[in-house]
């Protein structure tokens, strides 16, 4: 059964925006910490952007900050990653993914029970 279900991803030129789209299914949302994590060719999957649960609080990685914005709607069962300022680095597949735990700091170490099956993005230079 497919959880989480990415979309959004696309080809865009440096200095872009996209915003991606997490549905989110048969899973109660509004006890679930939403994350997106990535991955590129040659690289670890790594960890972007998480927002816990309960206080809604966030946490990005260090490149994410200030460009990168997450967010979710519980009523609507989805989740969405805003990026701006894209840059070629940032081309990768990005995950959607759910867990109950509400520690994002272990999130980001650890992973995520439930994962989607990613989106493409590429930015060319």
């Amino acid at each position: 059964q497919e959880y989480l279900v990415e979309s959004g991803g696309g080809l865009l030129q440096d200095g872009g925006s996209l915003r991606l789209s997490c549905v989110v299914s048969a899973l109660p949302l509004s006890r679930y910490s939403l994350a997106w994590f990535r991955k590129s060719p040659g690289k670890v999957r790594e960890f972007v952007a998480g927002i816990d649960w309960r206080y809604g609080r966030t946490r990005y990685a260090a490149f994410a900050e200030g460009r990168f914005a997450i967010s979710r709607d519980d009523a609507e069962k989805t989740g969405s990653l805003q990026m701006n300022a894209l840059k070629p680095e940032d081309t990768a597949v990005y995950y959607c993914a759910a867990d109950q735990n509400g520690d994002l700091g272990l999130v980001e170490k650890f992973g995520m029970r439930y994962f989607g099956k990613g989106t493409l993005v590429t930015v060319s230079p």
